[in-house]
């Protein structure tokens, strides 16, 4: 049975130690490993003893993989174990490598994900939808995710979507307000936010524009729509297709009639 002739720390990483058996050299173990069988000078080491600490090294080189993974931000342990799993560990290593990091607080996917709500609710302006759908790609207990997401107060939800709804309204004030409430609807929509969040966000913006906002908007639209059919229609056909076209945008019908009026005065040189 070899022998341990010799135990020297490594120069380059002073928590990695050089074991000898028989004054060659065996391998490299981490001061964990050291403590954790007693490995001492004059010590035999079997076939078994040697495989427990290649195994325990094997966790152990995981467990650093792991701690550098984490060292940029938060992982979720999903991403923890698909970042092993990719490295080529094993399960049962990758498993006990988790296990460690869980129980040193190095890996929490509640904290994780309370994190991840404050950074998608504040940066991103997300509604609770969003955000489970965002834990759940990154492999968030369905209980964690309820638990977390009940801290998201409906008023706080409320206050966030009236504040995108008008930074919306105000950035497209040259929409005509069917068109202007359906997209912002389905921004909020598409943010994360209930149909009872979203009404009510909607419902505090005020979408009636006066009569320069009218005729700029009608302007716009025409002028666009206008450019578009002329190059292929004309006469009937083109009037029926113009507030065809118009109307989609959610113009009334008198601004529209009174716009292609004036463009087929503008065109006959009146």
């Amino acid at each position: 049975m070899p022998i341990i002739t010799k135990i020297t720390q490594q120069k380059n990483d002073k928590e990695r130690y050089n074991i000898y058996l028989d004054n060659a050299f065996f391998f490299s173990v981490h001061e964990s490993s050291l403590v954790k069988f007693g490995l001492t000078k004059g010590m035999p080491l079997d076939e078994f003893l040697k495989d427990d600490l290649i195994y325990e090294e094997e966790i152990q080189r995981a467990f650093n993989r792991a701690l550098h993974f984490l060292g940029y931000r938060m992982r979720s342990e999903q991403e923890v174990r698909q970042k092993l799993t990719e490295a080529e560990f094993g399960d049962a290593v990758i498993r006990e490598a988790v296990l460690k990091l869980k129980k040193l607080n190095f890996l929490d996917d509640t904290a994780f994900s309370e994190a991840l709500l404050s950074t998608q609710k504040n940066s991103s302006g997300k509604g609770p939808e969003a955000i489970r759908q965002e834990m759940k790609k990154k492999g968030i207990d369905p209980s964690v995710q309820e638990a977390v997401l009940d801290e998201y107060d409906p008023e706080e939800q409320l206050a966030t979507a009236k504040r995108l709804a008008q930074k919306a309204a105000r950035k497209n004030a040259a929409i005509a307000p069917v068109q202007l409430k359906q997209r912002i609807q389905n921004a909020l929509q598409r943010k994360g936010f209930s149909f009872d969040i979203i009404k009510e966000a909607v419902n505090s913006i005020e979408f009636e524009p006066d009569e320069d906002e009218w005729t700029a908007i009608t302007e716009t639209a025409g002028e666009k729509a206008w450019r578009r059919i002329s190059g292929k229609y004309s006469g009937y056909e083109r009037k029926q297709r113009m507030k065809q076209a118009l109307y989609q945008k959610g113009i009334p019908f008198d601004r529209i009639d009174a716009f292609i009026e004036k463009k087929e005065l503008e065109e006959n040189g009146e």
